[in-house]
């Protein structure tokens, strides 16, 4: 093994300073993870890796086989779940064995994360801290730099203040990962149950959601989510002829349920009555 090292690299403030100080001991390359549960932050970080000469592997988990393991990981979780259907432990493992297989690939014997003791409840821990560092393989290879130099809990005042020293520009606090949200338990359960695909996957955090006859139903918010809707390459869309929200049915369509899904419309429309579909929001 040569002195390479990758970083788990989310693109926010912690795994930002642990690329800095890695970059200065060793060639380093960053480690992201798309997922579709999570902010697209893609651009973000492919700038600050650029700007910054760091080496960059996308790890794309929102289509094909990437998709298909990190959704079963969701479905079925080893370290139980937080208050939403979050499997955080499971998903740090799952994060880290891939890391493990392209770190053995590429001759780099080292895999540093952003994680701090007690910052998240569900993964950073010290229990769960152990767990995640056995079941990945990485026993003895896995460093966890700010750790290391004794910051602890959810305050981020020392992390702050390392990121002006090292004149590092570092994104705001911003709505985490979906599962975690309580509000959507239930929509994302039966989600991840019924099964996705990569198409389908897109709606999963835009539109308003609905069950109808047993079929899955979205509908636009706003211009933007309606263009979303009417791109997609799967299901049955609809587009209105006047002004409103268009719509995508997911599940075997017919004549009687697009009639349901035109007034579904029409409700959600400016003026519309929404109390007869309340009882069908998912």
């Amino acid at each position: 093994m040569t002195n390479k090292i990758a970083v788990m690299f989310s693109g926010g403030l912690d795994s930002r300073l642990v690329l800095k100080l890695m970059s200065e001991k060793a060639d380093v390359t960053a480690l992201h993870f798309k997922f579709p549960f999570s902010k697209d932050a893609e651009s973000e970080i492919r700038e600050f890796c650029k700007e910054h000469g760091v080496g960059l592997k996308i790890f794309d988990c929102t289509k094909g086989k990437l998709l298909k393991e990190y959704l079963e990981m969701i479905k079925n979780p080893l370290y139980g779940r937080g208050a939403g259907i979050n499997p955080c432990v499971d998903c740090k493992v799952f994060m880290l064995k891939k890391a493990k297989e392209y770190a053995d690939k590429h001759g780099i014997d080292k895999i540093a994360t952003g994680e701090v003791l007690g910052q998240r409840p569900m993964s950073q821990l010290k229990t769960q801290l152990e767990i995640i560092e056995k079941q990945s393989g990485l026993k003895g290879r896995l460093l966890r730099p700010l750790n290391d130099l004794g910051l602890q809990g959810r305050k981020r005042d020392k992390q702050i203040k390392m990121a002006e020293d090292f004149k590092i520009d570092y994104p705001g606090p911003a709505g985490g990962c979906l599962l975690c949200e309580t509000a959507l338990k239930n929509r994302l359960k039966f989600l991840i149950n019924r099964g996705l695909n990569s198409e389908e996957i897109k709606l999963c955090n835009i539109g308003r959601h609905f069950l109808i006859d047993n079929c899955w139903i979205v509908i636009g918010r706003d211009d933007k989510e309606n263009k979303i809707i009417e791109k997609l390459k799967t299901g049955t869309v609809i587009i209105p002829n006047k002004i409103g929200p268009s719509a995508v049915i997911l599940d075997e369509c017919n004549e009687k349920l697009k009639d349901k899904v035109n007034k579904l419309l029409e409700a959600y429309s400016k003026g519309g009555n929404k109390k007869e579909f309340e009882g069908c929001l998912l």
